[in-house]
């Protein structure tokens, strides 16, 4: 391993001019200005390093997109001989270009053999963007042009922009003008909250069934589609039971209503599958997919469709006016592919079901599974989530879970831990290459941060 990056600025120079000029992501800017954000310079491996020389095991593969880990030569190579090659062209004019016909070429040897096509974009919110006025003009095509509203779930999370955050079921950012018509929301299928004197399996399809209210309520001749990630994201890493997706598909169908999955965290592996609607054992007409495509390296997405909504769109819609200055951008589409090859060419995605995952999970059950301040372990392969509470036997969750998570959340960093906080849960995604040593990292500092949270609780 190479000596960390030496940074040619202090700090404090760097925080001072990042105040100056940007405005972060679902912060208080006002306040991250006062306290001064981490500088992160270097990253190899599952490990970044701040411009202070601090190391850090990444728990959360940055956004959940480093699949392979940072410093990869071949992707970094892969971007360099593109670039020497064709820096840039767009796929307007009646043009394509090599890279990314290969890329779709192994994009579709991957996927289950019902999807066909992909529209390119540069980031989950612009496949969600896309996803909405595809699904729109595939109906039209049909003669069905009333069919427009999308059906989403509160705590679900598409994207930041307009559309996306309207598909999105996070209140606050409708609050700051997150909202367009002709989208409606459902409950989330979170038991451990919500889920009462029910059981897991009675749950879930109470849940699925609110899928068929809302679309009577609302006309099934006037709902285009129900959208929704196969786990929760952003929303708390929140697995289904599995009772949901089974009994959510059938009212698709039976309403004929597109089944949109948002796989921009759960593709390209995570869950041990490719895909991970593969893994709770249902078929979506579309996904839409980012992150892992490239393992972050450079900025890409897509919606990808089934063969019978892309046969409607080629044969019968004559022009569809759509398109991104970037979409397809060859050094993109040079860096998924190197990406995808070293995936599938490694055995990553099977490491990962076969080994590592259920290593990660064993280890989790061990170390928290009687912890006083976890009620509940979720996920599968690299994805994990623990949740607080207050009171086991009841699941009763604390009233102040946000603040405990992100106590817990910071006490990691202090620690030389990246894990991430929602919602009185705590997750982790490491990079999908972690090696067994490496997740007994993860677990022991993130046992530490959980404990010292717990003291602070008064659990301990």
């Amino acid at each position: 391993m190479n000596l960390p990056f030496e940074p040619q600025r202090q700090t404090q120079d760097y925080q001072a001019s990042d105040a100056a000029h940007h405005i972060h992501a679902f912060v208080d800017q006002k306040a991250l200005n006062a306290e001064g954000p981490r500088v992160m310079v270097r990253g190899e491996g599952l490990y970044l390093w701040d411009s202070e020389g601090k190391r850090y095991l990444d728990g959360m593969s940055g956004l959940w997109c480093t699949q392979l880990g940072y410093g990869r030569k071949d992707l970094t190579a892969a971007a360099a001989a593109q670039m020497d090659q064709l820096a840039y062209y767009n796929m307007f004019f009646h043009t394509t270009h090599p890279a990314v016909i290969e890329l779709s070429e192994l994009l579709f040897s991957l996927l289950p053999k019902h999807y066909s096509h992909v529209i390119y974009t540069n980031s989950g919110s612009e496949a969600n963007e896309v996803l909405i006025r595809t699904v729109r003009r595939y109906w039209q095509v049909l003669g069905k042009p009333q069919k427009k509203i999308m059906i989403g779930r509160w705590n679900g999370y598409h994207g930041s922009t307009l559309a996306a955050s309207a598909l999105g079921g996070m209140k606050f950012m409708h609050e700051m003008g997150g909202l367009i018509p002709d989208v409606a929301h459902i409950d989330e299928p979170y038991w451990y909250a919500q889920g009462g004197e029910l059981t897991p399996a009675e749950f879930g399809r109470r849940c699925a069934l609110q899928l068929e209210e809302k679309i009577l309520e609302l006309g099934a001749q006037n709902v285009a589609g129900f959208i929704a990630e196969p786990f929760q994201g952003a929303g708390g890493m929140i697995f289904p039971p599995e009772s949901y997706w089974p009994e959510v598909q059938r009212i698709c169908r039976q309403y004929d209503v597109l089944l949109c999955a948002d796989e921009v965290i759960g593709g390209f592996g995570r869950t041990g599958e490719w895909f991970a609607h593969q893994h709770f054992g249902f078929e979506p007409d579309t996904l839409s997919i980012a992150k892992g495509l490239t393992s972050g390296y450079l900025p890409m997405g897509g919606l990808v469709l089934s063969k019978r909504m892309a046969e409607a769109l080629v044969e019968r819609g004559g022009v569809f006016a759509h398109g991104l200055t970037y979409s397809g951008h060859p050094v993109a589409a040079a860096v998924a592919l190197a990406n995808l090859k070293a995936l599938r060419g490694e055995g990553i995605v099977r490491q990962v079901k076969d080994d590592t995952g259920p290593y990660l999970h064993t280890l989790l059950h061990e170390v928290f599974g009687n912890h006083p301040l976890i009620g509940e372990i979720q996920g599968t392969g690299l994805l994990a989530a623990l949740q607080f509470v207050e009171d086991k036997g009841t699941r009763k969750r604390f009233a102040n879970e946000n603040d405990l998570a992100w106590q817990c959340r910071t006490f990691g960093f202090e620690e030389g831990v990246i894990i991430r906080s929602t919602l009185g849960r705590m997750i982790m995604a490491p990079a999908l290459v972690a090696s067994r040593a490496e997740l007994d990292e993860l677990v022991d500092k993130t046992r530490i941060a959980v404990d010292r949270t717990a003291r602070i609780a008064g659990k301990l």
